[in-house]
């Protein structure tokens, strides 16, 4: 671990629930070490401003370099990456850990969609090693020599990294279609997306898995594995949570009593949507309406 001193810094600031921003500052004439695990949802931005570094993978049986005034991004689903880096003397690093639901969150009109299903892409690791753009440069130096008050410094650095992801993100206009920064195959995408909405018409009586996949026309193995790398769950806990998200809803407006709501959403006996409701939001519908009213 980097420990902090008169010549090397090493900070962390929690931007939100699963987005990180680790900031390397390395001004002595030694080579510094920081070891993390990181799980295998997660996007990792490394920004290098000055100097370079050298990241480890595989017990040091992999490495490569970020050299200065480069950027990389890395991403596997199907292992960890855990961060194994050498910090070279004068080198300042700017890294942003970010999990793949959040960050295709801020790429998208629909919050958890995620379109990195293609058949050549689903099950292989991302790399990107980019020349960082001099606005973006300009970004980062803004982030490690911000001198603002604590209490308003939190949101001045998050306020600078959706300035910095927007920025690094942006697309070339001479490219037409919406950007993301992984490649997709749009069809697959669409017939989750289609699953979804199937499950959700349906919520009081959906179909299986089976009945599912040839309806919308995919098989099994990619409705199960493509809907959780989209909604980050599978069908029917997604369909669980909106089922009991609508309930909730329902019961709001004073329009159903208990047993109504229940069977709207697909329960046949009011016990079993008062157990599951209860499961939810540690509550029964009953003492969650009186909330309301008082």
């Amino acid at each position: 671990m980097l420990e902090n001193n008169a010549e090397s810094t090493f900070n962390e600031t929690n931007l939100e629930n699963d987005f990180l921003l680790l900031e390397f500052q390395n001004n002595s004439d030694e080579t510094k070490r920081f070891e993390r695990d990181i799980d295998s949802t997660f996007i990792q931005l490394h920004f290098c401003l000055r100097g370079n570094c050298k990241f480890h993978f595989n017990n040091g049986s992999y490495t490569f370099d970020v050299l200065d005034e480069h950027s990389i991004l890395l991403y596997n689903p199907q292992q960890k990456l855990p961060i194994n880096l050498e910090i070279r003397p004068k080198t300042t690093l700017i890294s942003l850990l970010v999990s793949i639901k959040k960050f295709h969150a801020l790429f998208s009109k629909e919050a958890g969609y995620i379109p990195f299903l293609s058949e050549n892409n689903s099950n292989k690791k991302y790399y990107d090693d980019s020349i960082i753009k001099p606005t973006v440069l300009i970004v980062l130096q803004q982030i490690i020599n911000a001198n603002i008050n604590s209490s308003i410094k939190d949101l001045y650095i998050k306020g600078k990294i959706y300035e910095l992801l927007s920025l690094h993100f942006q697309k070339d206009e001479t490219i037409s279609g919406e950007y993301c920064p992984f490649l997709v195959d749009e069809r697959e995408v669409t017939k989750i997306r289609t699953a979804k909405d199937i499950v959700i018409a349906r919520m009081a009586e959906p179909p299986t898995l089976q009945e599912l996949s040839n309806e919308v026309g995919i098989n099994l193995k990619k409705l199960k594995e493509g809907f959780k790398q989209i909604y980050g769950d599978t069908v029917y806990s997604f369909l669980f949570d909106y089922k009991m998200e609508h309930a909730r809803k329902l019961l709001e407006s004073n329009q159903y009593n208990v047993n109504e709501v229940g069977l709207q959403i697909g329960y046949s006996t009011a016990s079993h949507f008062i157990a599951a409701f209860k499961k939810k939001f540690g509550t029964t519908p009953k003492q969650y309406v009186l909330s309301l009213n008082n």
